[in-house]
C-alpha cells in the first residue's frame, strides 16, 4: 500500500495510509485549517487516546472528548465543533458498518457512484469533499470500484494537481497549492466585478 504525504509527519502520514478510520477523520478536518494541520489531527487523537478506535470515540463522553480535542495543540482550529463531527462520523461507521471505515468502499462490493453516494452522507462531506476522498482512495490507495473516476469528477482525472488527492511529493503540493490560491484569485475577480 502506497504511503500517503499529507501531514508531513512520517507517523501522522503512516496512520492515514494504514487507518481507514484516520484517513476518514483527516478529511473531515480539512477545513478552515492548512492541509498538513488537517492531516495530523487523528494521529494527536490517537496519541491523546491510546488509538483511534471508531467505537471508542463514538461511546466517548462528549465533553471529555472535546477536551482531548482541544489539548495543545489543538486537533483543529475549532475544537468543540470538529469534536463532535468526528464523534457522529464515529457513530455512524459503527451503526452502518459496524466499526470498520473502509465498510464504506467496501461492503457490497459498490460502484464509484455508490461510494460517492456513501461519502456524502458522512457528516462534513459534502459534494466537492466527497469527490476529492473518492479520487484520493483510487488514485494513491488503489481502491477503485467501477466508474470511480467519472464518480469523482474532475478530482478523478488522471494529471491533474487540484485537490489532496494529487499530492505525493512536495512538487505536487506546490502544484495543488498554485490551483487553489489561482481558483481563489478567480473568484475573488468575479465577486469584485458583480
Amino acid at each position: 500500500m502506497a504511503t500517503l504525504r499529507l501531514a508531513a509527519e512520517p507517523a501522522a502520514d503512516a496512520l492515514l495510509s494504514d487507518d481507514p478510520f484516520a484517513l476518514l477523520v483527516g478529511m473531515l478536518l480539512d477545513q478552515q485549517v492548512p492541509m498538513e494541520t488537517a492531516f495530523a489531527g487523528p494521529k494527536k487523537l490517537a496519541d491523546r487516546l491510546g488509538g483511534l478506535d471508531a467505537g471508542e470515540i463514538a461511546a466517548y463522553d462528549p465533553e471529555k472528548f472535546a477536551a482531548v480535542c482541544a489539548q495543545k495543540p489543538a486537533v483543529h482550529r475549532f475544537p468543540g465543533a470538529m469534536a463532535t463531527r468526528i464523534q457522529t462520523l464515529a457513530q455512524l461507521i459503527v451503526d452502518r458498518y459496524d466499526g470498520d471505515a473502509a465498510g464504506v468502499w467496501t461492503v457490497e462490493d459498490p460502484d464509484g457512484a455508490e461510494v460517492l453516494r456513501r461519502l456524502k452522507a458522512l457528516p462534513g462531506f459534502g459534494e466537492q469533499k466527497a469527490r476529492i476522498f473518492l479520487a484520493l482512495l483510487g488514485k494513491q490507495l488503489g481502491v477503485t470500484p467501477g466508474g470511480w473516476r467519472r464518480a469523482a469528477g474532475e478530482f478523478g482525472a488522471a494529471g491533474t494537481y487540484l485537490s489532496v488527492a494529487d499530492i505525493v511529493d512536495a512538487d505536487s503540493l506546490d502544484r495543488v497549492r498554485a490551483h487553489k490560491k489561482q481558483m481563489k484569485a478567480a473568484k475573488k475577480a468575479t465577486a469584485t466585478r458583480r
